[in-house]
């Protein structure tokens, strides 16, 4: 048999296919901040190491004049702390970069230079013209600002300030005492940038350093440098390919989110509504499983749409088929009512007596036969609508069910065994008449005693309902639950109780079938169990 129910297996739900693609979406804003964030931060730190470097040498050369002229008296500055003395067993004294733009490093604009309190010894002035071709040959090149300074602060070496004091200036100051010092400081440039510009920060600050030149632990000067960061969209331009596949990749991945998003829910959607075209317009065919379910909710949509679709299917071929049936069995008794009125009303209009006075109690006779036929199957159609009305949170005990049945049919022996202090999922009055159906039928049958047999199956209760009446033919053991189909017409049979049997039983969840001929007559129900 066909499974029409989706195929178990693990699918994201709805709930979590939407949230993780509106989480992503949320995070590309912030992942593009973080990135120009962390790529502004990568070029101030590019930068500080570059000044770094440049200072370092700048520095030893400038220690070697001062060494060189130490036996001459040239003044030295303030001692160095010994906590900021490297240790003479290191190897390596690294500088390494810590400017952040995200912390509290980016400070006001540079201060102006103030006139020197004293002016700078001659011996470092003499130093500041020998370092000045050299610091301007690798301004050239490295497009940074050098300035020298004496250990007082004033600068001796650089294209302005000279003799000037920059002591006051914090880094400077700091380099003074002996310590490396680095500061972000907001940039004044010549002309405001374009707008897009304002989503970098780093072309609006100047990165600066101030590197201590130590002579004999005590501060021989200071070489002080800045230098604007590279302009981060210079950087983007000279590394467009990288860019370029970095776009590529968004790209890709931006397709791949659409594409899950089609597969999940915009595909089966649009699945789901082309078979509810289909069954609307009748094609059988659309009951199939769908191909694609994307996410749970949506196989649970598309189970319970099928079912949902295949039960009013059921219901309305079942009640196409009923109609046909139910206008048949009507014709004849109606057309048997019918006939004999005419005849006994010709018989009242006419002046001679057509007939006999036996003949027109048998016209009464079937008028009143006939009706009463009518009202049994009246009876029999309001217990087959109460059948298929919803269940509603019914239980009963199944010995309640026996005595009730045993109470409806005093004259028949009816033996009961097994289970019967469980309870099924049904009311007792709805289990009365599928029980008291199966008993009017084997009595109509010739049955003189049944027997009842519960047998606890856990999720189910299965009940053997047996009679000694009349065998059950072949040929009608597969139309005995169609409904108006009887063999005792003629007996006042309407050919409902079976059909109103299996209703009740499926209506609530259960079943009932026709055993093999050789256990006799007997039917098996399955009950819910409660």
């Amino acid at each position: 048999m066909t499974s029409f129910r989706a195929r178990q297996k693990w699918r994201p739900s709805l709930s979590l296919v939407i949230f993780t693609v509106l989480a992503l979406v949320a995070t590309l804003p912030l992942l593009g901040l973080f990135f120009f964030r962390l790529y502004d931060n990568q070029l101030i730190h590019q930068t500080q190491a570059e000044l770094i470097a440049q200072s370092r040498v700048l520095a030893a050369i400038y220690a070697e004049e001062v060494k060189a002229r130490l036996a001459n008296g040239i003044p030295l500055g303030a001692a160095v702390p010994p906590e900021a003395l490297p240790d003479p067993g290191d190897q390596v004294t690294p500088i390494r970069p810590a400017l952040d733009l995200a912390g509290n490093d980016l400070l006001r604009r540079r201060p102006d230079a103030l006139p020197a309190a004293n002016p700078a010894d001659q011996a470092y002035i003499e130093i500041g013209a020998r370092l000045t071709p050299i610091i301007r040959e690798t301004q050239k090149v490295t497009l940074a600002g050098f300035r020298i300074l004496d250990p007082q602060g004033v600068v001796i070496a650089g294209r302005q300030e000279v003799g000037q004091s920059l002591a006051h200036i914090e880094e400077v100051a700091t380099a003074l005492r002996g310590e490396y010092s680095a500061a972000l400081r907001i940039r004044v440039p010549d002309k405001p940038p374009p707008p897009i510009y304002s989503i970098s920060r780093g072309v609006g600050v100047h990165v600066f350093s101030a590197m201590p030149v130590i002579v004999s632990d005590r501060v021989a000067g200071v070489i002080y440098t800045s230098r604007t960061p590279s302009n981060i969209f210079e950087h983007l331009y000279q590394e467009r390919g990288k860019f370029l596949l970095a776009g590529l990749a968004v790209m890709l991945a931006t397709i791949a989110i659409g594409l899950v998003f089609s597969r999940t829910i915009t595909r089966p959607m649009r699945e789901l509504v082309d078979r509810a075209v289909r069954i609307g317009r009748g094609d059988r065919n659309a009951f199939q499983p769908l191909q694609h379910y994307g996410t749970r909710e949506f196989a649970q949509l598309s189970d319970s749409f099928l079912d949902m679709a295949r039960q009013m299917l059921r219901r309305s071929d079942y009640i196409a088929s009923f109609s046909a049936h139910l206008t048949h069995e009507l014709k004849s008794p109606l057309t048997s009512i019918k006939g004999a009125a005419e005849l006994l009303l010709d018989s009242l209009q006419s002046k001679s007596d057509t007939l006999t006075r036996t003949e027109q109690k048998n016209f009464v006779s079937n008028i009143l036969g006939d009706a009463e036929r009518l009202d049994a199957m009246s009876h029999r159609l309001r217990e087959l609508a109460r059948a298929e009305s919803a269940p509603q949170n019914e239980q009963t005990q199944l010995s309640t069910v026996i005595e009730g049945l045993k109470s409806r049919f005093p004259t028949r022996i009816i033996t009961a065994s097994g289970c019967l202090e469980r309870s099924i999922g049904m009311s007792g009055e709805k289990a009365v008449i599928v029980l008291a159906h199966l008993v009017d039928n084997a009595i109509r049958h010739n049955a003189r005693s049944l027997q009842i047999e519960a047998t606890d199956e856990a999720a189910t209760i299965r009940i053997t309902v047996s009679n000694d009446g009349d065998p059950i033919s072949d040929a009608n053991s597969d139309k005995i639950f169609d409904a108006f189909f009887t063999t005792r017409r003629d007996t006042g049979g309407t050919g409902m109780g079976l059909a109103i049997a299996q209703a009740v039983m499926v209506t609530h969840g259960g079943s009932i079938g026709l055993l093999p001929p050789d256990r006799g007559v007997a039917f098996e129900l399955q009950f819910p169990a409660v």
